[in-house]
Formats: C-alpha cells, structure tokens, sequence
C-alpha cells in the first residue's frame, strides 16, 4: 500500500531560515494562503552583479534576536493580504527547514506586524511534500534538525 503522507504537522510549527541566517522561531501553517510570508521592515531593492536583489529587516518578535537579510529577488506578485486586498510584493525563494526536513519556497516579504507569528506558510510550501496538516494540534513535526533535503 502507498504511504499518504511523510510526515504530519500541526497548525503551528518550528521552523528555520537558514539561507536568511535565522535560526528556530514559530511559523503558522495557514492551509487557506496561498503563499507564504516572511515580516520584513526596511525593504530596499538594489542591483548585484546584473540581478536584482532585496535586503530587508526581520524584527525579532517571536525570534530570539532581529536579523538583516539580503536575498535574490525572485519576482514582483500581487498578493491578497489577510483583508483580501491585494497588495504587491516582493518574493524571495529560500530554504526552509521543518521536523527533519529542507527544501526551497517561495516567500512573499510583508508587513505582519500585528500578527502573533512572523511567518506564515502557505500551501504552495507544502504541496506536493506529502505532508498532512492537523489543524488541531501544535509542534508535532520535532525540531527543524533538516537531515533529510529535497
């Protein structure tokens, strides 16, 4: 019989950053998004080496210490916010670590501020990753240790 599922995770996790040089923090999985989002202050776009990159600020609420980015810019997207109004963004593409695992996502840079939890991960991060979401649990995926990369 076919596994469904690799692995189960609940409605929030811990996760890291590591290409962004942010360690362990707490990421909403939010079935509902479509994309994923990172709160970012002081974005600025500027030009290296012929591409185009975004450095930006992630303050420290919910992480252990404020972090300065820089990125590639993937792509200009508009995107809904939590109102349903759409708003353009940057997108960046980064590695994600969850439980034992890493790969790449996309992640929109925004203004999350008010919200309990500096990233939200959509379900583009997700899809096709043979993960299930139990809405009603939390932290069930273990530390991200990422030994196993996608």
């Amino acid at each position: 019989m076919k596994r469904m599922t690799d692995m189960l995770i609940g409605w929030r996790e811990t996760v890291q950053l590591p290409d962004l040089g942010i360690g362990t923090f707490t990421a909403k999985i939010d079935t509902g998004a479509r994309t994923s989002a990172l709160h970012a202050e002081r974005i600025k776009v500027f030009d290296r080496d012929g591409a185009k990159w975004v450095r930006f600020h992630v303050p420290h609420a919910g992480l252990d210490e404020a972090v300065d980015c820089e990125a590639p810019l993937v792509d200009y997207r508009e995107i809904k916010n939590t109102s349903g109004v759409p708003e353009e963004r940057l997108v960046i593409e980064t590695r994600l670590a969850l439980g034992g695992r890493l790969w790449r996502i996309e992640v929109s840079l925004a203004d999350r501020g008010n919200m309990a939890m500096p990233l939200i991960l959509g379900r583009t991060a997700i899809r096709r990753r043979r993960i299930l979401v139990d809405a009603g649990r939390s932290f069930i995926a273990g530390a991200p240790a990422a030994k196993r990369k996608e």
